[in-house]
Formats: C-alpha cells, sequence, structure tokens
C-alpha cells in the first residue's frame, strides 16, 4: 500500500527542449499557430461533412471521424508541450503523465483503424463499383467506426492499467516533451516484461493487421488501375484514393522513424523532432490534403462562402 501511494505522487519533470530562449519562443509562436490552424482545419471538416449533403458519402464520413482523432491528439500533447516549452521544461504528475499517454495511445490507434478501414472503402469503391453503395451502407460504416473507438479506447485501457503500476523510484527527469512510451519504460524500477509482452500482443491487432489491410487494398487498387485501359479513367481512379495514400504514408513514416528506428541512429533532439512530426504536425496536413485535393470539400466551402455572400 505503502510503495501504491508513493508511486501515485510521483511527479515527472518534462525537459522539452533545452534551448536558448529565443529559440524556444520562436518554436512556441510556431506550435501555437499550428495548434490553432489543426483545430480550425479539423473543426472546418467536421462541420462540412455534417453539414453539406453532397458530402453525406463512407468516405467523408470516416474523414471527419480521423478529424475528431486528430483534435483528440493535438489537444491531449500540444497545450502542456507550449507550457513545457515557455518555461524551459515543467513538471506533470503521475496521473496526468498516465492520462496523457492514455489519450496518446487512443489517438494513434484510431488513426491506424480508420486508415485501414478508408483503404478498404477505397479498395470497394474501385474494385467493386457496382457494389459499392450496398456494401458501404451508413450502418455499415457506423459499425466500422464504432469498432474503431470501442478497441481504441478500451482495450488500450489494459495496456495503460498495467503501465500506471510501474513503480518509479529513480529519476523523475523525462528527456522529451510529452509522456512515451519509451521515456516511462526507462525510468521505472519494475519489471516490464509484461508490459513488453502487452505490447507486442497488441501491436498485432493495432499496427500489423491494419498495415497489412492497407497493404493488400492498395494492390488490388493498383492492379484493378493498371487494367483500366485508358489514361483518363486510371487518373481519375487514382484521384479518388490519392489524398488517403499521401496521409498513409506520412503517418506511417513518421511512426516508423520514431520508434522502429533504433535510439542509437538518432540522438535525442532529432526524436524529439520526429516526436513532433506525428503529434503536431501530420494532424494539421491531414485537413489541409482532403481540402486542397478533393473538389467536394472546396465546393462545399465554395458554397457557405457564396451563402455568406448572399446575407
Amino acid at each position: 500500500m505503502l510503495e501504491n501511494n508513493l508511486t501515485m505522487n510521483t511527479e515527472f519533470y518534462l525537459l522539452g527542449f533545452q534551448s536558448s530562449q529565443l529559440s524556444r519562443v520562436f518554436l512556441f509562436c510556431l506550435l501555437l499557430m499550428v495548434y490553432c490552424g489543426t483545430i480550425c482545419g479539423n473543426l472546418l471538416i467536421i462541420a462540412l461533412v455534417s453539414t453539406s449533403k453532397n458530402l453525406h458519402t463512407p468516405m467523408y464520413f470516416f474523414i471527419s471521424q480521423l478529424s475528431i482523432s486528430d483534435i483528440l491528439l493535438t489537444t491531449d500533447i500540444v497545450p502542456n508541450m507550449l507550457h513545457v516549452l515557455l518555461n524551459n521544461g515543467g513538471t506533470i504528475t503521475f496521473i496526468g503523465c498516465i492520462i496523457q499517454f492514455y489519450f496518446f495511445c487512443v489517438s494513434e490507434t484510431l488513426q491506424c483503424l480508420l486508415l485501414a478501414v478508408m483503404s478498404y472503402d477505397r479498395y470497394v469503391a474501385i474494385c467493386n463499383p457496382l457494389r459499392y453503395t450496398s456494401i458501404m451502407t451508413s450502418a455499415h460504416c457506423v459499425i466500422l467506426s464504432f469498432f474503431c473507438w470501442i478497441f481504441g479506447c478500451f482495450f488500450i485501457l489494459t495496456y495503460i492499467i498495467t503501465v500506471s503500476k510501474l513503480h518509479f523510484c529513480g529519476p523523475n527527469i523525462i528527456d522529451h516533451l510529452f509522456c512515451d512510451m519509451v521515456p516511462l519504460l526507462k525510468l521505472s524500477c519494475s519489471d516490464t516484461f509484461i508490459l513488453q509482452l502487452e505490447i507486442y500482443l497488441l501491436s498485432i491487432p493495432v499496427v500489423i493487421m491494419p498495415t497489412t489491410i492497407i497493404i493488400i487494398s492498395y494492390a488490388y487498387i493498383g492492379l484493378e488501375i493498371l487494367g483500366i485501359p485508358s489514361s483518363a479513367g486510371r487518373q481519375k481512379a487514382f484521384s479518388t484514393c490519392s489524398s488517403h495514400l499521401i496521409v498513409v504514408s506520412i503517418f506511417y513514416w513518421t511512426i516508423f522513424s520514431v520508434y522502429v528506428v533504433p535510439t542509437k541512429v538518432k540522438s535525442l533532439t532529432i526524436s524529439k523532432i520526429l516526436s513532433l512530426l506525428y503529434t503536431v504536425f501530420t494532424p494539421l496536413t491531414n485537413p489541409i490534403i482532403y481540402s486542397l485535393r478533393n473538389k467536394d470539400i472546396r465546393k462545399a466551402v465554395k458554397e457557405i462562402i457564396d451563402k455568406h455572400e448572399i446575407w
């Protein structure tokens, strides 16, 4: 009981970027602008999908779910990160660290699952266009989205509970921007075998299976597009999934750089910069990619602007 109380009362100190005040102020202003742009851009997509009848399709429904996940990720990470930058470091309670880590894992899991579901949607749209409306019904889309949220929120909870039971008896300094898996494991005095086993087991449904679905879906999509005789037809078919493919590439490239590339290959500063890419900048690129490369969303924005001009 005494050991548990000591664990719950532990505070961690996040170092952030240990640099000059000018550099930290510049980075603070940059991240603040990116954060505001991320929130506004993703809220705009959610509002457009909710109000525009032209966007009441499975693809845009999943895009709006992805926007919710992006808002969850940035809101969980960025506000405290800004505080750490402005004060050249900052403390966070053990409970606050676990809560931040939980929502971080939930949002990342949601991203993986939703991107896999979206690739399946694109596969049906291109490879089985005549059956698309009968397969991707509203009920089917809601069930797929509900499964992603349930898995992200509740199954990840078992892993977080194991993390919360770790005992931290040594240094409490986290040389990072937020509470992440690797720095927490480095500080733990407990045996992490069970936790690492859970990580490997959870990686199967969270990472390996979604990645496999994406690869198989795009393999079939690629074969289908290559079989189209006209270049205009191939270009039109590819344009329907190009935005999603770009988002998938950016997401998996940043995740791979942070968690798969050995830490000996990259310095702590590089690791922090890579973490900024997928926690701060990637959620901003998603609405930009989908809005700039999607004529339906541009059309919905134009309709709203025209209505305001009339009034």
